[in-house]
């Protein structure tokens, strides 16, 4: 696939884009997942056992006192709310950047924030509650027993609601969070990928880029976002004016940066990974739906007229048949890349070593 075919992809398969984000998504979390477990403690208004040392060390304590599986309590429900969220997510950007694109409304960084922040909205709206489970299940001494039973409890003891108290909080720390990573990693890629090819070490260093920079921005929205989903009890801050009053009156100006190391531990390498992760789905995704239309093709244009080229050419062997009518020869062009079809046998329209098979009509 070439550069012109990896820059349309955006134009021609939502579908890819959908399934593409919700591996990326799943595969973001999953593997990041005790880092921010880790993340989440520093975070709250009481820290857990093993608090105030660095995160690997932080990490081992939780296995060795609370149990080996610790740090990756509530996973299920972010793999349950990463893969439709981040489906959203990727498909919502990547038209609307498209089709601002194509509007010429916006231009430039503009648009990677325009679309960004619209898609967000979206990925948020599903992700909160998944959130907020997930949170609830990482606090140290958490009473619940499992992410179905956390569901349960939260909703028969505080509503609805309390699924979506963070809501906007969250949003005011992800709109300009998604905003500053769209941006800066479509910025990382001009430099690192100009050509926008399907470049696996250039999606990883501008994924990285972009998710170092906006965690950092971000950091102070993301305390008091983490104070609102886990909270429990009587409610002692409704919204994001309560919630910063409290992190500031505990612990000032610093308070609004607690964890901040944890959390660009976590996502410079989850946006590497998430990036990295989207890009390869999409690049094999999209080569699996364009297979049939090739094959489609040869099979149209019949047995005949197919520049054959055998894999092993140091055979060097030379087929000739007296009974062809060499006034018919001619070459239909396939217009794709190359592709095996059967044991030691490559189709290539543009075959760039001497022709050992020459198949024409009789």
């Amino acid at each position: 696939m070439n550069a012109d075919d990896y820059e349309s992809l955006p134009t021609q398969s939502v579908g890819v884009h959908m399934m593409a984000g919700a591996c990326a998504g799943i595969m973001e979390h999953c593997v990041m997942y005790s880092v921010d477990s880790v993340k989440t403690r520093r975070q709250i208004m009481t820290p857990g056992p093993g608090g105030g040392v660095g995160i690997i060390t932080e990490i081992g304590n939780m296995m060795r006192q609370e149990g080996i599986f610790r740090p990756f309590r509530g996973i299920s429900a972010m793999v349950i709310g990463a893969g439709p969220a981040h489906a959203l997510y990727f498909s919502c950007y990547e038209y609307l950047k498209d089709r601002i694109s194509s509007t010429k409304l916006l231009s430039g960084h503009l648009i990677y924030a325009f679309a960004g922040t619209l898609s967000t909205v979206l990925h948020d709206g599903v992700m909160n509650p998944a959130e907020v489970v997930k949170q609830r299940m990482q606090m140290p001494n958490s009473p619940y027993r499992s992410v179905i039973n956390c569901v349960k409890q939260v909703y028969a003891t505080e509503g609805l609601a309390a699924f979506y108290r963070s809501y906007r909080t969250t949003l005011l720390m992800n709109v300009p969070f998604q905003s500053i990573h769209f941006v800066t990693y479509e910025f990382a890629q001009s430099i690192t990928n100009p050509q926008r090819t399907y470049n696996p070490a250039a999606h990883v260093v501008s994924g990285g880029m972009a998710g170092a920079i906006a965690a950092t921005v971000s950091m102070p929205l993301d305390v008091c976002k983490t104070l609102l989903n886990t909270q429990t009890g009587e409610v002692r801050a409704t919204g994001m004016r309560d919630a910063m009053a409290l992190v500031y009156r505990y612990w000032g100006m610093a308070g609004f940066f607690r964890g901040l190391s944890a959390r660009i531990v976590y996502q410079m390498p989850a946006t590497a990974i998430c990036w990295s992760t989207y890009e390869f789905f999409k690049y094999m995704l999209q080569n699996v739906q364009n297979e049939p239309s090739k094959i489609d093709s040869i099979i149209e244009d019949g047995p005949c007229n197919l520049t054959i080229q055998q894999r092993n050419i140091s055979s060097n062997i030379n087929i000739s048949n007296s009974n062809i009518n060499s006034s018919s020869n001619s070459t239909v062009s396939v217009p794709s890349n190359n592709f095996q079809a059967g044991a030691g046998l490559l189709f290539n329209p543009k075959p760039t070593t001497p022709v050992l098979f020459d198949v024409t009509r009789s």
